[in-house]
């Protein structure tokens, strides 16, 4: 008997522990699906030619990087278009990388996010004239330096130049980019120039100071800006590159796309927020297009811009990142959600005991309330055919209450229910023997 009743005593442990241990299993799971794995140590990114302004920004990205123990492993490229392709294509390593607005569609979008826009890139036109020109058409039948293949620059300049009627003629487009547009330009082998640069660039600079090359004055900046929305109206004021010798001579409008840092989708939340804390260093200061913390900044929506990116630039880095080293704010986020089920945990252990004494007294108190119900007929509806009946049920309670098995620590709730019992049966007693004639 006391071995059928242990085994009794264990299932309802069971019954009560089971869908707990369930829950708290599943919580755990739960937790498992929101926690994202270590965030890698080795990141690649396309960055365009050497000595380009992409490639320049990388290398201090790199530096920034490294200073929070992750490697930045820096490939060039042709420029934007190699860079996209390369983001593209699911069989390459290569994680982020600039693309320039303009250069990609939405189509382009699937499985890439935008983390933002880094700094204007102005289209530059330089050509070579004795009166000064502020209209693309006007350039008609000139030999034009446009870029190399697959560069960005090409294909702007093309766009721009379909937009003026002078689509065709291909032959006249002369694929040379950078240093060697600009000694082209230099030479006479060209008579104009297109670049998409910075304003710290190289070639720029070389070409601001050319004898007989004026920089053009886009004239129809407005039109432009509102045919290709991926393009801003921007100024290059007076004297701003050379002060002494007024370089240039006076405010130049030009017109100027973005660049942008673009990423897998599967790129780890936590190094997207470390890479907007570098592109926010990199990228935030005041420049000679640009206010301080003008960028980064959300300026072309040719890509889901990404939601962690978003939320740096307006918030600043998370929370645990602020006080925090970058592998161990991110140790303990991981740690903090994997906890949480820990907070629900608590309370579900404190009610199992609770939950288990429920289960055995509230059997108790639903004998209690047929004995209650059964001891007020017989009070007040007594019937002496019916005596039979009220034994029967009594002695049925007394059977049920001393065979149904109780923990050792609940037995005193059936010794009490017993003496209940034989005061309801003496009760019942005391009326039978009130039938009887004195």
């Amino acid at each position: 008997m006391k071995k059928s009743f242990s085994n009794k005593s264990r299932r309802e442990m069971l019954i009560v522990g089971l869908p707990a241990l369930a829950l708290i299993i599943a919580l755990f799971w739960i937790a498992s699906m929101f926690v994202q794995p270590a965030p890698p140590k080795l990141l690649y990114m396309s960055t365009g030619s050497e000595g380009g302004a992409y490639h320049g920004y990388a290398k201090r990205y790199k530096e920034i990087l490294a200073r929070h123990g992750i490697t930045l492993e820096l490939q060039t490229s042709s420029g934007a278009l190699e860079n996209l392709q390369r983001l593209k294509d699911v069989n390459t390593h290569f994680t982020i990388g600039f693309v320039q607005g303009g250069t990609a569609t939405a189509k382009d979008g699937e499985n890439l996010m935008s983390l933002g826009s880094m700094y204007y890139e102005p289209l530059w036109v330089f050509y070579r004239s004795k009166a000064p020109l502020d209209r693309i058409v006007q350039l008609q039948g000139k030999k034009l330096a446009v870029g190399v293949e697959g560069s960005g620059t090409r294909k702007l300049a093309l766009q721009i130049l379909g937009a003026n009627n002078m689509g065709k003629g291909l032959e006249s487009l002369a694929p040379l980019a950078g240093d060697a547009a600009a000694d082209a330009l230099q030479k006479e082998l060209v008579d104009a120039v297109f670049i998409i640069t910075g304003a710290d660039s190289v070639a720029v600079h070389k070409m601001l100071d050319m004898e007989g090359v004026r920089l053009m004055n886009f004239a129809q900046a407005g039109a432009y800006v509102k045919r290709f929305p991926f393009l801003s109206q921007v100024t290059l004021p007076r004297g701003v590159v050379d002060l002494v010798r007024d370089i240039p001579g006076q405010d130049i409008t030009l017109i100027a796309t973005t660049a942008n840092l673009i990423a897998r989708d599967a790129i780890h939340p936590a190094l997207v927020s470390l890479l907007a804390q570098a592109a926010t260093e990199v990228h935030g200061e005041t420049g000679m297009f640009q206010q301080a913390r003008e960028f980064p900044a959300v300026k072309d929506l040719t890509f889901e811009v990404s939601k962690d990116a978003e939320r740096y630039y307006k918030s600043g880095p998370p929370f645990l990142q602020r006080y925090l080293p970058f592998w161990a704010a991110v140790l303990v986020d991981r740690i903090l959600v994997m906890a949480l089920p820990l907070l629900v945990l608590i309370p579900i252990l404190r009610a199992i005991p609770a939950l288990y004494k429920w289960r055995i007294t509230s059997r108790i108190y639903r004998w209690y309330g047929e004995l209650s119900a059964l001891e007020s007929e017989i009070k007040r509806q007594y019937d002496p055919t019916r005596y039979a009946d009220y034994l029967a049920q009594i002695d049925n309670m007394e059977d049920r209450a001393n065979n149904r098995p109780i923990p050792v620590a609940y037995t005193h709730l059936r010794y009490t229910l017993r003496e209940h019992i034989n005061l309801v049966r003496a009760s019942l007693a005391r009326k039978r023997a009130e039938e009887r004639p004195v």
